[in-house]
């Protein structure tokens, strides 16, 4: 408790510190803190997180500030992700990738990227989610970023995990779980999805082993959505371990918690859950009705029309990069143009001027002559 209540009140002082420096903070400084206020917010309160963001992308904008635009394009991708809204998250991340690049910001295009790399994982598009998580990975390795390396490498143990490969999973989770030790910020994460590694192989009580240790280090980080995250993880391997009296409290505690920070992304797995638990309690009427909204919800985040809109904005970002490509050689050629005219002239005047010397010399031979005679 003592724990929980020094972490309660460093978090505390950190967002009171960001409101004092909002009250005279200006220019790029104030998006800045209001983007900071966002992260400080996201995980517990991501209503009053996203209205920082949007204050921050506003400000940025008229001052032009685009590193304070792109880092707040990032963060409501982040959001909407959380919110279940793949495609509209897609569609801020990508922008948010074309200002890092543009600007040069590496670490921009690695967070971003990573991002990116996560949403395609959610949408099962295992190929292109693993070329954005390795590019991440490569570019946090060159920064020498440790945190945001254990991060990258538990999204890499995500997806393996998700292809089947468990042992490369398993260490990809361990590496990272190290790592995070080593920089002093123990990352729950990788305990969590090492749970989900013996939930998938059928040990369950290793599974809530994992489980119990992430827990508890969410909830001294007060982190919200990993505490969902978990609570769903555990009322689900109780599920399947056919224990539906344990099962139920954490799937409603869950279920509770996703609307309430409206993170919709986690409500279609644990809808199947319960669905799955009202059975195994011969509740068939709420199976029933809790496999309905499951199956819509599920459309609603993870269908056809969704992965088709993130192939458009995947091409529309090509593109934009090709008119890049294109209006630089245009320029280049331009230039190019411009030189050979330049060259041109100058030889045309040296021609005139020789001429004229030659003609200045021919008059002045002439006269001498003329004199002479």
């Amino acid at each position: 408790m003592c724990v929980l209540l020094l972490a309660a009140t460093a978090r505390a002082q950190s967002v009171d510190s960001l409101m004092n420096v909002l009250k005279t903070a200006e220019g790029d400084k104030k998006v800045k803190t209001l983007n900071e206020l966002f992260r400080a917010h996201i995980n517990s309160d991501p209503v009053k997180a996203i209205g920082y963001t949007r204050e921050a992308l506003v400000l940025a904008t008229e001052i032009n500030d685009q590193k304070g635009m792109a880092a707040s394009y990032n963060n409501l991708g982040v959001a909407y992700k959380n919110q279940g809204a793949l495609d509209k998250a897609l569609e801020y991340y990508l922008i948010a990738l074309r200002i890092y690049q543009e600007i040069g910001n590496k670490e921009g295009v690695a967070t971003t990227k990573n991002n990116i790399g996560n949403i395609y994982s959610f949408k099962k598009d295992y190929g292109q989610a693993m070329k954005y998580f390795e590019e991440s990975q490569k570019l946090f390795v060159e920064l020498g970023d440790k945190t945001k390396m254990v991060g990258s490498m538990n999204n890499l143990g995500n997806l393996h995990s998700e292809l089947q490969l468990f042992e490369q999973a398993l260490k990809f989770y361990s590496e990272a779980w190290q790592l995070s030790e080593k920089t002093g910020v123990p990352f729950g994460d990788p305990l969590a999805n090492i749970g989900n590694l013996y939930y998938r192989q059928g040990n369950y009580q290793r599974a809530v082993e994992y489980y119990t240790r992430a827990l508890e280090l969410a909830r001294k980080e007060n982190n919200q959505l990993n505490i969902l995250n978990i609570t769903s993880n555990l009322g689900e391997v109780y599920v399947k371990a056919g224990r539906p009296r344990e099962a139920q409290p954490y799937l409603d505690s869950a279920l509770a918690l996703s609307r309430k920070m409206q993170a919709h992304i986690f409500e279609p797995q644990i809808l199947k859950s319960m669905a799955a638990n009202y059975e195994k309690q011969n509740k068939m009427k709420e199976a029933y009705e809790t496999m309905l909204e499951y199956d819509k919800l599920k459309e609603k985040i993870y269908g056809e029309e969704s992965s088709r809109k993130s192939a458009q904005m995947e091409m529309a970002l090509d593109l934009h990069q090709k008119e890049k490509e294109v209006d630089m050689l245009r320029k280049d050629d331009q230039i190019k143009t411009m030189e050979l005219r330049n060259t041109r002239m100058v030889i045309t005047l040296v021609i005139l001027g020789i001429g004229a010397l030659l003609a200045g010399f021919n008059l002045y031979m002439v006269k001498k002559r003329a004199f002479a005679k």
